[in-house]
Parts: structure tokens; sequence; C-alpha cells
């Protein structure tokens, strides 16, 4: 090819350039990224709402939960846990994968009883106890009673999950009543004070606690004024109970999820905005539980993360 000048060099690479730009908006937008075992939905799904606190077992496409490739090597074995909001969604998946590692589970619904009753068949699927029991996390006294029950069946608690969730979007400040603040509030705050510091007084040098962030809480979100700011504070009380407990060989750590298909969002989004959910991400797509439980086991276990507290682990789909 004959020397061309700088300027016909640029405009040949702009043309080139120009070519791809072209073809890639004719085929249409990129698919969504498929790198686990199974294929996962994407978007758009139907457009739905639920009203709170939303059923797992109406969701369509149903949510992916079990992990039917994940083996268990005993990372639990003998231990036992104890997770809020355990019913549905990432709190299911986990019960579910802490089973498969050899721990019995407890687990707390609000309300969703039909939910809480597959996740307890699930677990003893896999050969574990379950205990189901029904409460507030806003209630201190439950949360107590939660604690001692857990304790009373299995004999020991061992690791500790907060999970359960209040989210309710709210796009303008002036429409945020102190009501709704204080439901957010109280559940994803005070139910996580108020399970912690019933659960600390069991828990013995290897044992953990495992709180449930949110991208939101890293990033902010503005129609989640307030649950942004419950989630950025779980992380900070993540941070701070992680230095309170070290003397005690107890080790605190958050996950911090992005969009995950759960009855969380669908029961709080507009149906057309559900149709869309998780297409935002850089996978274009949300995380099913399964693909977020295996953060809650190595968290847990001590063969894994013996060395890891007060940390914060995103797992937001390439933001």
């Amino acid at each position: 090819m004959p020397d061309r000048s700088t300027a016909d060099k640029q405009r040949h690479i702009q043309e080139q350039v120009g070519q791809s730009d072209r073809s890639q908006k004719d085929s249409g937008k990129a698919a969504a990224m498929q790198a686990g075992a199974r294929k996962y939905p994407e978007p758009p799904f139907p457009p739905q709402h639920q009203p709170k606190p939303g059923h797992e077992g109406a969701l369509t496409p149903e949510t992916m939960y079990d992990a039917p490739y994940y083996i268990g090597s005993r990372k639990l074995e003998g231990k036992a846990a104890l997770i809020t909001g355990g019913d549905s969604g990432i709190g299911r998946s986990v019960a579910v994968l802490f089973a498969r590692e050899g721990a019995d589970v407890a687990i707390t619904h609000l309300a969703e009883e039909e939910d809480a009753k597959t996740t307890a068949a699930a677990v003893e699927k896999e050969g574990r106890k379950c205990l189901v029991l029904k409460g507030d996390v806003k209630d201190a006294a439950f949360c107590q009673s939660a604690v001692e029950q857990a304790v009373k069946a299995f004999g020991r608690l061992d690791v500790l999950v907060n999970n359960a969730a209040f989210q309710v979007h709210s796009k303008d400040i002036e429409d945020l009543t102190e009501e709704h603040f204080d439901e957010t509030v109280k559940t994803n705050l005070y139910g996580y004070f108020h399970m912690a510091k019933a659960a600390v007084p069991h828990l013995k040098s290897g044992s953990a606690i495992i709180n449930t962030g949110s991208v939101t809480g890293l990033e902010g979100s503005k129609a989640l004024l307030d649950y942004s700011m419950t989630k950025g504070g779980i992380h900070a009380f993540t941070r701070s109970l992680a230095s309170q407990l070290v003397p005690k060989g107890i080790r605190v750590n958050a996950v911090a999820p992005g969009p995950v298909w759960t009855p969380l969002n669908p029961s709080d989004k507009e149906a057309e905005d559900v149709s869309k959910f998780g297409s935002q991400t850089p996978m274009k797509r949300p995380a099913q539980p399964e693909e977020i439980a295996p953060a809650y086991v190595f968290l847990a276990s001590p063969h894994c993360s013996s060395y890891i507290t007060g940390e914060i682990l995103p797992i937001i789909g390439g933001y």
C-alpha cells in the first residue's frame, strides 16, 4: 500500500471506526453476559408488581436459588446459622448453600409463610435442620427470642446473616414521609443492631456476622434516598462492629449486591420498570440469588476467610 499523509491515515481510521459503530447499532443491543454454569434470565421481563413484602413464588421468571452445580465441601460442617429474611431471595439461597456445606439453619420471615416453607424444604433436602421463625426484626424482643430459639434448637450459634430489608422508592424528598423513612430505618438499621446485639453473647471465636449491604450504599440512588442511607449505615456498622469484636475472634463483614432478582424490587418498582430491571449494569441483567450466595459461604467459613473482617464485598455486575 503506498504511503499516505497523516491526514489521510486519520480519515481512514475514522471511517473504519464509523463503520464499526454503525454495524454495532444495526445489530441491536449488546447481549447480556452469561458466565455461569447455566444461563440466567435477561430483561425484558414480564411487567409485574407485588404488594409488600413480596412473594418469591409469584415472580416471573422464577428465581434461581438452588445452585445445582455448587458442590459442598463441609465448609460449615457442624455449625448453626441464623438468617433474617431467609424465606426468599438472597436469604433463601444462602440458607440452601449453608445447609449444603453442613450447617443447620434458622430463618426469619415477616409474613411470607409459603416462601418460608419452600426454603425449609430446600434446606431439609440437603440433610440439615431448618427452624422457621415468623416475626419483625424491628422488634428487639423478637430478635432476642429468635436467637434464643435457634440456640435452643441447635445447641449453638456460629453465623448470623442480617439480610431482612425494606425498600420502596421515592423520587422526591418532599414525598418521602416520616412513616416511610421510619419504616426503612428501623427495619434496615435497627433490625441489624437488635439481631447482632442478641447474637453476640452466643458467638464464640471463629464465628461470623455477615450483613447485607448494597451498591446503593456505595454509590447512592436518587430514588432510594432512605434505603441508600441505611445501606451506607450498614457498611459503617459492619466496619465498626468488626473492630469491636476482633478481641473475641468474631469476624464481621458485608456483601454489597447490585440488582438481584428477588421479591424486594418487584414489590418496590412500577411494573414497567421491573421489566427492565438489571439492564443498566454492564452485564445487562440482574444477578440471580445463587450467584450471590457463595460469597456468604466464603465469609461465613473460617476455612476460607479467617483473616477477613470489616470488609465490604461488592458484587455489582461490573459497575
